[in-house]
């Protein structure tokens, strides 16, 4: 239970989040009588804080109309959002290279208290991007992330908890070499020390990372992208993909974006000039691919597997008896 420093604190940053709030719904969320509310409030006044008091039915307390407050409070979800929200704002060029992006990133680290604002900035020293998200978007943990990304900078090893995709559980010793943000999903590429080999771990299947004592050497090599990348293109999967379809690369990236598939120039079928590429993808499963073809809305072909070509009928029978019903 937080003391009354805490309480008047979390006072102002409801205040602060807009509106009137009632003296009842305040002392519910802080935990104390409504007198109590009233003598924080009065705290807040005689810290030159403009709390207004709004009479009537709905009456309450709210801050006066215009006020800023000069100190930023944020906790490490919030900051870790705010931050890379302009990381991605300035990839998609959304903002400015090297002004207002970097100038509100350098404000916001300022204010942050010291041991946040490290951790933060092992994860953007850490943070490598291969393309913008598409489908799925698996969040990580927050603590995880900033654990790992801080394991990365100082080269240190960490205990994990992980689920694979299997859903089997284990505990593991890894040495991260980089974090990877890629089509919605984060991974973390390093050396697994139980077997001695390299792998990459989905870091949303991580459930509890720990920092270990010691250091690793990370030895030279690609960067942990293309490491990520390569993985992909050679990994060993269920199903074998290959699908014709008509439209540029432009209108086919859009939903299977270059880190799921390949695209390579085919003929187009007799008696039409239009341009006609080749998808060619591996997958684990099946299931989320008839919503995805469906959804280029361009004509395409599968050439493989079969069971892809029954999914994508047995869709198109549900959608038509979907239309027809009332």
């Amino acid at each position: 239970m937080p003391g009354p420093t805490g309480r008047v604190l979390t006072l102002l940053e409801l205040l602060q989040s807009g509106g009137t709030r009632t003296v009842a719904e305040l002392a519910d969320r802080l935990g104390v009588e409504g007198r109590t509310v009233r003598r924080y409030v009065d705290q807040l006044l005689d810290l030159d804080v403009p709390v207004e008091s709004v009479r009537g039915r709905y009456g309450g307390y709210r801050l006066a109309p215009g006020y800023r407050l000069p100190p930023l409070m944020l906790s490490d979800d919030e900051a870790l959002a705010v931050l890379l929200g302009l990381i991605a704002g300035r990839r998609a060029g959304l903002t400015p290279e090297h002004t207002a992006s970097e100038t509100a990133a350098a404000k916001i680290r300022r204010v942050l208290p010291k041991h946040t604002a490290r951790r933060l900035d092992a994860l953007l020293e850490s943070l490598d991007f291969t393309d913008r998200p598409g489908g799925e978007v698996a969040t990580p943990d927050t603590g995880v992330l900033l654990t790992v990304t801080d394991a990365v900078r100082h080269r240190r090893p960490v205990s994990v908890r992980y689920t694979d995709r299997d859903g089997r559980g284990s505990e593991r010793t890894l040495h991260p070499y980089g974090v990877v943000a890629h089509s919605g999903r984060w991974y973390v590429t390093g050396r697994d020390a139980g077997i001695g080999e390299e792998r990459t771990f989905r870091l949303d299947r991580i459930a509890d990372a720990r920092t270990l004592p010691g250091t690793f050497e990370a030895p030279a090599g690609p960067a942990p992208a293309q490491c990520l990348l390569s993985g992909f293109a050679t990994a060993e999967y269920r199903h074998e993909v290959t699908v014709r379809i008509q439209g540029t690369a432009e209108q086919i990236r859009a939903h299977l974006p270059a880190g799921i598939a390949t695209l390579e120039e085919c003929e187009p079928p007799a008696g039409t000039d239009e341009r006609w590429l080749r998808a060619e993808l591996r997958a684990e499963r099946l299931d989320w691919l008839p919503a995805t073809l469906a959804s280029l809305d361009r004509p395409f072909v599968i050439e493989r597997p079969d069971e892809l070509r029954d999914r994508v009928a047995a869709l198109a029978d549900r959608l038509a008896s979907f239309a027809r019903s009332t």
